[in-house]
């Protein structure tokens, strides 16, 4: 459990531990929309997800809405924020994509089509491989990789972002994060390496997909995707894990541990070595608010 004062002190031999033993989860990914009602009406006609909540906050000029295959509370979400009179974003390079588990790829794919969605890599087996898999563009430009799967009890099962260095990347988030490498694949006819990262089986949960291009160590954020947030047992201790990784790998914390004025949910927040934000949530507090 969170300390309640945020005075708690952790001995430094043991704060690199905590990330191992604390119990994460994926929670949400965070991420802009030039039109919430176009989006929502896509993800829930397209996809199949399902509409979970969704907020107005005028005073603050924007919106947002929650979407997915299940319950917050044991799904992984996407959290879509409309800020008021911007219908753009910019993606960046740096970003790539969301994956969906399908037991049928073809049929999805089909039923995208039929309602107006972009496919830009048609259904079929990986070039070397039997998965099947397919890419489609959501109307504000994110991709979209559609996996053929068993019946998974997530199908809302990849972020993938592009990193500069993947071996510090993989070392980051296994210390900060309290990931593990569950599987990696360098691809050197087509110049990439990847690797998952997470918390349970790949065909089972969300992971984390760190792609490094042969010779590309920077990429364009823009200012579209946002940042995934995960759950923690106690914010201060992590906070005290990720303020130890980023002095050895890079990175930096944005945000101090501690209640969110208005809603006292604990959170930190931190940029990895590449500079993608990850926020830390308190897993008691969050199923307070999505409880209220």
């Amino acid at each position: 459990m969170a300390s309640s004062t945020g005075e708690e002190t952790v001995p430094s031999e043991n704060v690199l531990e905590w990330a191992q033993k604390d119990k994460h989860r994926f929670l949400h990914a965070v991420y802009r929309v030039g039109d919430l009602d176009r989006t929502i009406k896509f993800y829930t006609e397209c996809f199949g997800m399902k509409l979970l909540r969704k907020r107005d906050i005028p005073e603050e000029k924007y919106s947002n809405a929650f979407l997915g295959f299940g319950p917050e509370d044991s799904h992984f979400v996407v959290e879509l924020t409309y800020n008021y009179g911007v219908d753009k974003y910019d993606i960046g390079s740096g970003f790539g994509h969301f994956a969906i588990a399908s037991e049928d790829v073809y049929k999805l794919v089909e039923d995208i089509r039929a309602k107006g969605g972009k496919i830009t890599r048609e259904p079929g087996p990986v070039k070397g491989g039997t998965t099947v898999l397919a890419f489609v563009q959501d109307p504000d430009g994110y991709t979209f990789e559609l996996i053929q799967r068993g019946p998974t009890p997530e199908p809302l099962c990849q972020i993938m972002l592009r990193v500069g260095d993947l071996e510090r990347s993989i070392k980051f988030y296994e210390k900060a994060c309290g990931m593990k490498l569950l599987r990696s694949k360098d691809v050197p006819d087509y110049k990439y390496t990847i690797a998952m990262m997470g918390y349970a089986e790949e065909n089972e949960s969300t992971v984390i997909e760190l792609t490094y291009n042969y010779g590309v160590t920077e990429y364009t954020k823009g200012n579209a995707y946002a940042q995934v947030a995960i759950s923690t047992e106690d914010v201060y201790k992590s906070a005290a894990v990720v303020d130890l990784v980023t002095k050895e790998l890079g990175g930096k914390i944005t945000r101090q541990p501690g209640p969110i004025p208005g809603i006292n949910t604990k959170i930190t927040s931190f940029l990895d070595p590449d500079g993608w934000k990850v926020v830390l949530v308190d897993h008691s507090d969050f199923l307070k608010e999505i409880e209220g």
